[in-house]
């Protein structure tokens, strides 16, 4: 797909589209920016995605999604760094807050029962 909205390499279907497959990048109309891995057209193994707010993601996708390992750093800042399932924090991870302070534990979703703040002593 050599246009203005992707680069990298592409495989022809059986039906005679072209699919993204292999290694490329992807600019939405609204500034999103993938670089990394395709498969069957979609986000598949390690990539970046960039969003104009400043979120970061970087690390595994399956399908479109976050899933396995990853850091993503928000537009505040801040940072998660651990696991990752189908967009969602799941998992053991370490967050770095917008202070600096670094906790420890298992996420689920927006929840972190018995999040550990990380000394350093």
């Amino acid at each position: 797909m050599n246009n203005k909205d992707s680069d990298g390499e592409c495989t022809r279907t059986t039906d005679g589209s072209l699919e993204r497959n292999g290694h490329g990048e992807h600019t939405t109309p609204n500034g999103i920016i993938y670089r990394g891995n395709w498969k069957n057209d979609k986000m598949n193994g390690l990539g970046r995605l960039e969003h104009p707010s400043g979120a970061v993601y970087e690390g595994e996708f399956k399908d479109n999604m976050f899933h396995g390992t990853g850091t993503y750093i928000f537009p505040n800042g801040a940072k998660y760094t651990g696991q990752f399932n189908e967009n969602k924090l799941e998992g053991k991870g370490e967050f770095t807050d917008t202070q600096g302070l670094e906790w420890d534990g298992r996420f689920h979703y927006t929840a972190a029962p018995g999040l550990k703040l990380k000394l350093e002593m």
